[in-house]
């Protein structure tokens, strides 16, 4: 089976903006920067962004360049006051509320600091971590051993089967984890020594029950639930009966343009394929 990564030609006829389009991702403190400054308060996982720091003492990093303003994830103590008073929003609560750059700055923030939360030691010999000059990374003074920040990238896929048109149908399925009766394409990380297309036939094999092939990227995204970077696929229906692994797929089903189940909102990728899809009809 061909694992030829190529680009959909209806993704290139209408593009989508990417993290380049809408900010400037920094590693850095920017110098001599002459914009103004804005403070993403990380409260647990949790956002408040402000104009002003709210303490002084708190670990800071430079996240990016925003509409011209310097953004910075700032790592509130647990046991500080909470400089939101209650308002911070979770990142699903966040978005929607606030331009697409912003809420993209505030995803890498929580990362960042969560990052930062989780690698304050060497993991091979337990010396106290500091920043790597130059770069983003946690570097130990004793073995010289550096933590990047941890990306786990997840493949998540459109099956269609059928000729192109209004009879051909979608596979959506309904997650065992999923807060309500939402169907969604199907999804699963990438494992170590394997490529990304060989991945998305895996991840439905085991997850369905069935064959595709004819894997074609369409998107990506980054998604900070708490630190995975999603790649969409298309793909097509080879052969095969539903059979579901019960320990993550509820349920799952065809489905036709005309009558589908509940969908993911707007935040995520998926909704992305999904929409795609159904442009096409």
């Amino acid at each position: 089976m061909a694992r030829v990564l190529r680009m959909d030609p209806m993704d290139q006829a209408t593009p989508h903006p990417n993290s380049s389009d809408l900010y400037a991702a920094l590693n850095v403190e920017p110098a001599d920067h002459a914009g103004g400054h804005r403070y993403i308060h990380v409260i647990g996982t949790s956002v408040f962004v402000d104009t002003e720091l709210a303490d002084e003492s708190w670990e800071r990093h430079v996240v990016g360049i925003v509409e011209g303003d310097a953004w910075w994830a700032v790592d509130v103590p647990a046991d500080a006051e909470d400089p939101s008073y209650g308002s911070a929003l979770d990142l699903f609560s966040y978005f929607g509320r606030a331009a697409q750059s912003e809420w993209m700055a505030a995803g890498r923030a929580v990362q960042i600091v969560e990052w930062a939360r989780t690698h304050r030691f060497c993991g091979r010999c337990a010396t106290p971590t500091e920043p790597s000059p130059g770069e983003r990374g946690l570097k130990c003074s004793n073995c010289g051993l550096v933590a990047y920040p941890r990306l786990a990238p997840a493949m998540i896929v459109l099956v269609t089967r059928g000729e192109p048109g209004p009879d051909q149908e979608a596979l959506l399925a309904r997650g065992v984890n999923f807060p309500m009766p939402m169907y969604s394409c199907l999804a699963g990380f990438v494992e170590a020594g394997e490529d990304l297309e060989g991945a998305v036939v895996r991840e439905v094999a085991e997850e369905v029950g069935v064959r595709v092939g004819n894997v074609t990227y369409r998107a990506s995204q980054p998604w900070p639930f708490p630190h995975s970077l999603m790649i969409g696929f298309r793909a097509e229906y080879l052969s095969g009966d539903l059979v579901l692994d019960e320990t993550e797929i509820a349920d799952a089903n065809w489905y036709r343009r005309d009558a589908l189940p509940t969908i993911p909102p707007g935040i995520s990728v998926a909704r992305r394929l999904i929409d795609q899809w159904l442009a096409e009809a």
